[in-house]
C-alpha cells in the first residue's frame, strides 16, 4: 500500500526558521500627531492601464512611491497613519480597490482576488513605475499575486497579516461569533444583516473588537471616522455584493496550494508581519507563509491583532522602513 502525504509547498532552501525582521530606529521617523492619528489623506479617482481606482494620496519622497492595499471590508482610510510615518521615505497611494470604498465596480462583476489582482496589476502597469508594494489580508493575498506576475513592478512587498488559506473557522476565536457566521458565503446573509442592523458607531466597535489584539486602543476618533465610512459605503449600491462576493472569491482560492505556489515565485525582498491575537487569520501560518517566499524575513507583534498598521503603525512602519532600507540597492 502507498500512503501519501501532503507536504506544505516549501522550496527546501526555505525550510529553516523564519529570518526576523529588523527595525529602524523609531527617532528616525515622523512622530504621531498629538491626538494619536492623522486624518484621512485626500483622494481622487485616477485612471490608469484601462482601470479606474480611487485613491488617497499621501505626500513623501518624490524618488519613490508606496501602494496600499487594504483588505475584505477595507478601504484606503485603511492605510493613513502608515502612510503619514513613511512619507519621508516613499509618497503614499493607498487604493480603494473596485467595488470597495468609492472605487467602481469592475464592468466584469468579478470580484475573485485574481479579478482584483489584474484590475490593480493593470492600474500599476500604467503608472510605469516600480513601487513598494504593501497589503493587508485580502490586500496581501492581491499583493502576493501581482509582485509573482510582474516583480518588475514591485521594488519590495510586506504583507500584514495576508489571507493565506486558514481552513480552520472557529467562532470562538470570534468577539462576536456573528461576526465570523458573516463572513461564510451563504449561511452568513442573516448574521450580515443582523451586523448591519446596528448602529454604526456599534459596528465600528465590534470591527475593532474582532480585528485588534487590544481594543482599547481604538481611539473615539477613529471610531467616528469608521462609522461615518461605513454610512458613506452603505449609500454605494453595490457595497454589499462586493463584499459577499469577494469573500465567497476568497474561500474559494483557498483550496489547494495556489497561493501557495504563486508565493514561491516572488523574487522581490519581502516582510510578513503578524499579530500573534489574529483572529481571522491564523498566527501559526506567519511562520510557513514567511518560509516561503524565497527573500522573506518575519515581524511578530505581540498583544496585537489583524490590522496591525491600524493597531500599532509605529511598529510597522519601523519595520518597513529597515527593508526599504535594506532594498534600496536592489534593481527591479
Amino acid at each position: 500500500m502507498v500512503v501519501s502525504v501532503a507536504l506544505p509547498l516549501v522550496h527546501p532552501r526555505y525550510t529553516s526558521a523564519p529570518r526576523p525582521a529588523r527595525a529602524v530606529d523609531p527617532a528616525g521617523l515622523p512622530a504621531l500627531p498629538t491626538d494619536g492619528h492623522w486624518p484621512a489623506w485626500p483622494g481622487r479617482t485616477v485612471p490608469s492601464g484601462g482601470v479606474t481606482l480611487h485613491v488617497r494620496e499621501t505626500p513623501g519622497a518624490d524618488e519613490a512611491e508606496a501602494v496600499y492595499v487594504h483588505g475584505l471590508s477595507g478601504s484606503a482610510t485603511n492605510w493613513t497613519d502608515l502612510a503619514g510615518l513613511l512619507a519621508p521615505r516613499a509618497a503614499g497611494v493607498a487604493v480603494d480597490l473596485p467595488g470597495f470604498g468609492y472605487s467602481r465596480p469592475l464592468p466584469s462583476g468579478d470580484y475573485s482576488p485574481a479579478a482584483h489582482a489584474d484590475a490593480l496589476l493593470c492600474w500599476l502597469a500604467g503608472r510605469g513605475k516600480p513601487v513598494h508594494l504593501v497589503g493587508n489580508s485580502l490586500g496581501g493575498m492581491v499583493a502576493t499575486m501581482v509582485a509573482a506576475r510582474r516583480p518588475e513592478l514591485v521594488r519590495t512587498l510586506t504583507l500584514v497579516s495576508p489571507a493565506f488559506p486558514d481552513r480552520r473557522p472557529d467562532p470562538r476565536r470570534m468577539s462576536d461569533p456573528r461576526m465570523a457566521l458573516a463572513m461564510i458565503p451563504g449561511i452568513g446573509r442573516r448574521a450580515r444583516a443582523q451586523l448591519a442592523a446596528a448602529p454604526p458607531r456599534a459596528r465600528a466597535e465590534q470591527v475593532m473588537a474582532l480585528c485588534f489584539g487590544d481594543p482599547t486602543r481604538a481611539t473615539d476618533a477613529r471610531l467616528d471616522e469608521t462609522a461615518a465610512e461605513m454610512v458613506a459605503r452603505g449609500r454605494q449600491p453595490w457595497a454589499g455584493e462586493a463584499v459577499s462576493l469577494t469573500t465567497k472569491g476568497m474561500f474559494a482560492s483557498w483550496a489547494g496550494r495556489g497561493l501557495w505556489t504563486t508565493a514561491a515565485r516572488v523574487p522581490v525582498p519581502t516582510l510578513v508581519v503578524w499579530g500573534d491575537r489574529d483572529r481571522l487569520i491564523s498566527p501559526r501560518l506567519a511562520g510557513r507563509t514567511a518560509r516561503t517566499f524565497p527573500d522573506a524575513r518575519l515581524l511578530m507583534l505581540t498583544g496585537v491583532g489583524h490590522i496591525a498598521q491600524i493597531e500599532v503603525p509605529d511598529r510597522v512602519a519601523a519595520a518597513v522602513a529597515a527593508l526599504w532600507d535594506e532594498a534600496g540597492d536592489v534593481a527591479v
